[in-house]
């Protein structure tokens, strides 16, 4: 690895909520991150809890968020080389007369497998995203982030930076 750890274990909660019902929203969360001398973040885990969407008769519905480590203009998904995790509680109820059936996906807050980290974050934050979908009423959603903090090579710092700047 081309980076040491400078830091025990750190806990950065957010919470984020919809201005409006179905509405995009996005927050920057920053970690004050010491640039000048190549410190990192080094991600081991995250955890995204959703308000419920509205159980609708004969309306799908549902609730989306997502962790990245640049800005991003809608929802991301792990496709995306700089989004971290994802969650999402949809209610899937079209052409039904009653509330349909829920169905909830999340990103593996921990991997099972032994991996040293799931993400780095070379820049000074990361952002978090919201949107709900069919709804009657603004959508939250609350979340943390574990990990540490690390100083990174130089060659290693500047190809995180350019990695997660080129590919926002």
């Amino acid at each position: 690895m081309g980076f040491k750890k400078t830091s025990d274990t750190i806990a950065v909660s957010f919470g984020l909520s919809e201005t409006a019902p179905n509405t995009f929203i996005q927050e920057e969360v920053a970690l004050q991150l010491d640039i000048l001398n190549n410190e990192i973040f080094v991600v081991l885990a995250m955890d995204l809890n959703l308000t419920p969407p509205d159980a609708l008769a004969a309306t799908d519905t549902q609730v989306r968020s997502s962790v990245c480590s640049t800005s991003q203009t809608a929802i991301s998904g792990l496709a995306n080389t700089n989004c971290i995790g994802v969650a999402k509680d949809a209610i899937q109820a079209a052409g039904f007369v009653d509330s349909g059936v829920g169905f909830s996906r999340n990103a593996d807050e921990a991997y099972t497998g032994d991996v040293d980290y799931i993400a780095l974050i070379a820049t000074n934050n990361f952002f978090v995203q919201l949107q709900g979908t069919g709804n009657t009423a603004p959508k939250s959603v609350a979340g943390r982030v574990w990990g540490y903090r690390a100083r990174a090579d130089a060659s290693t710092y500047a190809a995180l930076v350019q990695s997660e700047v080129l590919s926002a």
